[in-house]
């Protein structure tokens, strides 16, 4: 087994509106957690930095009605072990354990929700496994080789500053646009009670591409590249105050997918816009996907 943090379950105990049961499956000796809600087709829910499944909290009471929710928390994030070597962290690394959670479950006709890093992973996850795939919910995110924007530059500076004293719910908190409680940002904290608990925070920021020549660049630029044909449906929806990801980006995204859906910027909504309108999304996903 690889040398990982394991969050105490005591630290996941009453977290507001997170009454699911955990899921986990064994990959190679790490512990994965994931939720699984619901009856019908599947929809996998990828969060990003420095969230996890508690980010769709909201999202998924709208859609289990009709559909199979799965939400997993990535390497490093949530109630899955956390690998204390920055150099486990990579690209590949977390698209291949996203892969094989898919085929442990035998997920087929999902509709994959991406959002943030979800979106590299997921998008990726897409086009190297399509029998699995009906549908793309597109959510604040993007792929490339360079970066989003000086206000990302800004971030990744902060988070190399900082190291593992970061604070993840901090992090969240400044990007919201709707008031919230410290027990919900909390929630977002429960994760992350020691530094050695942090490293993949921490490592997430260095590995999006910025340049042509940096590691994780090849693999994005073909993904971008077999995005053009990919023709499921694809529903493109952003909150309209994102500094990162601003509503030409949703566009951009939305001139990628050939077969895609741009919605109105969702107002109100920031960057995790999970969090500022959950139910909002779950039910403008439940419309789209009836």
């Amino acid at each position: 087994m690889p040398d990982a943090f394991r969050t105490p379950d005591e630290r996941f105990a009453g977290l507001p509106g997170f009454g699911f049961e955990p899921q986990y499956v064994d990959q190679d000796g790490l512990r994965m957690h994931y939720l699984d809600e619901g009856q019908g087709k599947p929809i996998l829910f990828l969060h990003g930095e420095p969230t996890w499944s508690f980010l769709y909290r909201k999202v998924i009471p709208e859609l289990t009605p009709g559909s199979r929710c799965i939400a997993p928390d990535l390497f490093g994030f949530g109630r899955s072990d956390k690998p204390t070597r920055p150099d486990w962290y990579s690209y590949d690394a977390h698209v291949a354990s996203v892969a094989r959670l898919a085929a442990e479950l035998d997920l087929r006709e999902a509709t994959v929700v991406v959002q943030d890093w979800g979106g590299p992973i997921g998008f990726r996850f897409a086009v190297e496994n399509p029998e699995r795939v009906e549908r793309l919910v597109v959510l604040n995110t993007g792929i490339g080789a360079r970066a989003p924007n000086d206000e990302w530059l800004r971030f990744r500076a902060f988070v190399r500053r900082v190291g593992t004293e970061i604070v993840p719910g901090q992090l969240v908190r400044l990007t919201l646009v709707q008031p919230t409680t410290d027990e919900v940002i909390a929630g977002y904290d429960a994760p992350f009670p020691e530094p050695q608990s942090r490293v993949g925070v921490v490592q997430f920021p260095e590995l999006v591409a910025t340049s042509s020549d940096h590691p994780s660049a090849a693999a994005m630029l073909r993904v971008r590249e077999l995005l053009r044909s990919f023709d499921r449906p694809a529903l493109v929806l952003f909150g309209e105050s994102d500094p990162i990801f601003p509503r030409r980006a949703a566009e951009a995204m939305a001139e990628l997918l050939p077969a895609a859906e741009l919605d109105p910027p969702l107002a109100g909504a920031g960057h995790f816009l999970q969090e500022d309108r959950g139910v909002e999304i779950g039910r403008r996903i439940a419309s789209w996907l009836l």
